[in-house]
């Protein structure tokens, strides 16, 4: 999909699930495409699980293999996993001070937690009272929730929740006894409220000079079309994020968010001038995005000789003490003539899943990243890193979920 695409405006169209139907957005133009599913479908699960990782868990956490239990363990201690959670959804959420609005987005990135902690649960337990309430969790959502406003924070809410919501409903759609028009309001919501915004920021960045917004923008809102993809079965979602992240104009775009490459295997993160807590924010969507997409057949681990895992090596290398070299970077609202060391050392669930890929699974040498996964295993959830927004950025969990030995 070339660049002039992207601003066609998507509004209504009708997709295919499973033989039946769902009105979403997606008239371009004056003219209503059909989408074209059958030619490749996606994998169900197949967002950052497969059934097949499902599986692996199950049978470590029931032998007591380690590190599974131990990320098991993190789990089931998380309050967001447990079934006295209680939904509090929100017909408007507000993210960021409007001078109108009282910030309510805790509410949600809260029960997207929850939501996504009891599907895993029920995942590898085998325990229906998780998926129970963790369905309980979207359906009042998907029933309630109309629209996200604020500041320009609410595209971060557009994208990181947009993401996780959808990492949970995929999950999910495997259970029986979530109604099927439960489902398909589920999927509408992601469709009307997160994917036009998720479109609408990396096409017009909300009015912005396109390297205003920080490379974590676009990343999230990346993860949330791309996710949305997959659920919806919307092929032509899923290319968009994918086209994006290889030539997008944006910060996200992998060649500006990892955008220079140095000898020994690192390459210098968008963010890296600015604080490190956004700099590992940037990795960790990154690796998001590649997972989702791996699990779907495409392999972007490796895109441009594995421009990913350069700037994971450069982050972690820096944020576990040691030197990197640092070439100024400077955009269209700053020069930032050195590396950053706020929030050094800044310590997110986000290690096990770039591990696990590039060490264990494709043998490669990432000895930085291998080094901060050891630190942080075993991995935990929402809620572990912080109480604020910044310690629900990532679902977690990682030592539970990724790890293949």
């Amino acid at each position: 999909m070339k660049s002039s695409n992207l601003i066609r405006r998507r509004t209504v169209c009708v997709v295919r699930f499973s033989g039946a139907f769902l009105a979403g957005f997606l008239f371009i133009g004056t003219h209503c495409e059909a989408v074209e599913n059958e030619a490749r479908s996606f994998v169900h699960p197949g967002l950052l699980h497969t059934q097949q990782d499902f599986d692996r868990m199950r049978i470590k956490v029931t032998y007591g293999a380690q590190p599974w239990a131990a990320g098991w363990q993190k789990l089931v201690v998380n309050r967001h996993a447990s079934l006295n959670w209680k939904p509090n959804p929100q017909s408007t959420v507000y993210r960021g001070a409007d001078g109108h609005h009282a910030e309510n987005y805790a509410a949600l990135f809260n029960d997207v937690a929850a939501a996504y902690a009891l599907a895993l649960r029920w995942k590898i337990s085998g325990d229906d009272a998780y998926a129970e309430k963790a369905i309980e969790i979207l359906n009042e959502w998907s029933s309630t929730l109309t629209a996200i406003e604020g500041t320009s924070d609410r595209f971060l809410a557009s994208g990181i929740y947009g993401y996780q919501f959808a990492n949970a409903g995929e999950i999910l759609r495997s259970y029986s006894k979530w109604a099927p028009a439960d489902f398909l309001r589920f999927q509408s919501l992601m469709l009307t409220v997160f994917y036009p915004m998720n479109h609408d920021f990396l096409v017009r960045h909300n009015g912005a000079e396109i390297d205003h917004y920080w490379a974590n923008w676009d990343l999230a809102n990346m993860d949330s079309m791309l996710s949305i993809g997959v659920l919806t079965d919307h092929r032509d979602i899923y290319d968009e994020a994918i086209e994006y992240f290889k030539h997008g104009a944006g910060n996200g775009s992998i060649e500006h968010v990892v955008w220079k490459a140095y000898d020994g295997g690192i390459g210098q993160v968008q963010e890296s001038g600015r604080d490190q807590g956004h700099t590992m924010l940037d990795i960790a969507l990154l690796g998001t995005f590649c997972q989702m997409a791996w699990n779907q057949g495409d392999d972007l681990f490796g895109y441009d000789h594995n421009r990913v895992l350069l700037g994971a090596e450069y982050a972690a290398r820096y944020n576990l003490g040691y030197d990197v070299p640092y070439t100024s970077y400077t955009n269209s609202d700053v020069t930032q003539m050195t590396i950053s060391e706020k929030s050094r050392g800044d310590l997110r669930p986000i290690w096990e899943l770039l591990y696990n890929h590039y060490v264990v699974l494709t043998h490669m040498s990432a000895p930085y990243v291998d080094a901060f996964a050891k630190k942080v295993r075993a991995e935990g959830g929402g809620g572990d890193y912080g109480p604020n927004s910044g310690g629900f950025d990532q679902l977690g969990y990682g030592t539970l979920t990724f790890s293949l030995k």
